[in-house]
């Protein structure tokens, strides 16, 4: 989708970004030499908020998450944690400094049991494992009784809440979600969001991105709209849930239900 939507004022990112725990700055990076996925983006998290990012398909969405967690090379711009420049660190050392990820497709080991799956989760800490399940399974009880079953054996929305609590196991300040909701039924779709707020409001900070723009803009903080790897919109969930101009280019009449 092509839009002739003009950037929002970086002066304004910068002003509101500084007391941010995770922040990107004009980020520029692709898969491959030259093609690049994200022109410029920008994006602030502080703490305690609920972010949520949304867009057309190939917006760079996912794109923009797994560069913040050093999963696609950053060719320009910068991401910064709790001040210091973390661009291009590798997933294992930035879980150490407190953030989790869980991307939206392999996220599970489907031969091991579900208390498997969180004790992979806290490898680099074992010694958390007890402590750590515990407020795991106060997130998903669900979970709980069937902490023996293999994860192979669960539906795709169980599989997600296993991936989710095990994201969780390092007891991390920041929580990047990768298109939790997708390819689940309705019903499992809004539990994923449910449990994504329970763990915000237990005081992890979180980035969701989602295909369900309306759903996520319903629970988020504030929101950004990506469309061709820039910043298209951005805003609380409210406003651009009643954003005219978002509703007709990125919601659809639905959005107006």
């Amino acid at each position: 989708m092509s839009t002739q939507n003009p950037v929002p004022d970086r002066s304004e990112h910068l002003t509101h970004a500084d007391g941010a725990i995770l922040r990107a700055d004009e980020i520029v990076a692709g898969y491959f030499p030259g093609v690049n996925i994200l022109n410029g983006c920008d994006l602030y998290l502080t703490e305690g908020e609920l972010v949520g990012i949304i867009g057309p398909n190939g917006a760079g969405k996912s794109t923009l998450l797994k560069a913040l967690f050093g999963l696609v090379k950053v060719t320009s711009g910068s991401v910064t944690f709790n001040g210091e420049d973390i661009t291009g660190q590798k997933a294992n050392a930035l879980v150490s400094r407190g953030i989790g990820f869980v991307p939206q497709t392999n996220n599970i080991f489907p031969s091991l049991t579900i208390a498997e799956n969180l004790e992979m989760g806290v490898f680099q800490k074992p010694r958390q494992f007890n402590k750590r399940l515990e407020f795991a399974l106060s997130l998903f009880p669900a979970l709980a009784d069937r902490r023996n079953q293999r994860a192979g054996s669960l539906s795709g929305g169980e599989r997600q809440m296993v991936a989710m609590a095990r994201a969780l196991m390092m007891e991390p300040s920041v929580l990047l979600l990768d298109e939790p909701s997708a390819g689940l039924s309705p019903a499992m779709q809004d539990e994923v969001f449910i449990r994504t707020r329970q763990i915000n409001r237990a005081g992890v900070s979180v980035i969701m991105v989602e295909q369900n723009a309306r759903r996520c803009l319903q629970i988020c903080d504030r929101g950004y709209v990506l469309d061709q790897g820039r910043n298209a919109y951005t805003g609380t969930g409210v406003s651009l849930l009643d954003d005219p101009k978002v509703i007709e280019l990125y919601l659809g009449t639905l959005a107006r239900a």
